[in-house]
């Protein structure tokens, strides 16, 4: 900021830049910047891998470590007193999730959302993202967690149309579901070893969470929801634009 101001001669305060990330027309310019981007990389045909991953928004609390703590407490004790929920609660709400569609062939992210209650509620805002883009882009195979099953498959065929699915079903997992499930575990039943050869594709979704948080930090800036959404998109922009000469 500083030698912006000797160079423009226009002074500026670390409030001018944060309101920046309320500001419509700056959303729209990166939105904008992403959309040429993966026009410029020619991306129209995709085989994705998602995953959804947390970043923080105090530096006292590293999600990482704090969703560890979470996951353990579930497992330990299924009726927990109104102390231990309220704790819980008070926790998740000093992280963010984040979840990313990235092309596994060109490592770009497609599409990305955030949401402050839950991982689900931010991929379905990703997948809203995808379908609003002013370019059209064909997902022909999509790899996710096993968290999502039959109702998401069921799902994402209506938003997306067809796609090879690559989901590990859980263990009460049935034939229950739409015809693309079925035909997702009769690929698992019969080629297991060819199957998970595609799903561990994802592990590059990982790797670009690892990668954005070496570049940009484990922690958005920011707290209000419009600008913790743009401080996010930011990263997805910036993660970009070095895969965009690669």
């Amino acid at each position: 900021m500083i030698i912006f101001s000797w160079l423009s001669d226009v002074d500026v305060s670390y409030k001018t830049i944060e309101r920046l990330y309320s500001d419509q027309d700056v959303i729209l310019a990166l939105h904008n910047l992403h959309v040429i981007m993966l026009r410029r990389k020619g991306i129209r045909n995709v085989d994705c891998g998602g995953d959804g991953s947390g970043y923080g928004l105090s530096i006292k609390k590293h999600y990482a470590t704090e969703a560890q703590k979470l996951k353990e407490k579930m497992k330990t004790s299924d009726g927990q007193n109104k102390k231990e929920k309220k704790d819980k609660k008070k926790k998740k709400s000093l992280f963010v999730y984040s979840f990313v569609l990235m092309d596994i062939k060109t490592r770009m992210y497609i599409a990305y959302g955030t949401s402050f209650k839950s991982e689900k509620e931010a991929f379905l805002s990703a997948i809203k993202m995808l379908k609003e883009m002013s370019i059209k882009i064909n997902i022909k195979s999509l790899r996710l967690d096993r968290y999502y099953q039959q109702a998401y498959v069921e799902y994402l065929e209506k938003q997306l149309g067809k796609v090879t699915f690559y989901i590990i079903p859980k263990k009460n997992a049935t034939v229950k579901g739409s015809w693309e499930w079925k035909r997702m575990l009769y690929r698992f039943v019969h080629d297991i070893k060819g199957f998970l050869k595609e799903y561990f594709q994802r592990n590059q979704s990982e790797s670009g969470f690892a990668e954005d948080k070496k570049r940009t930090g484990w922690r958005l800036g920011q707290k209000r929801p419009d600008r913790v959404n743009t401080a996010n998109a930011l990263t997805g922009v910036w993660h970009n634009l070095y895969w965009l000469a690669d």
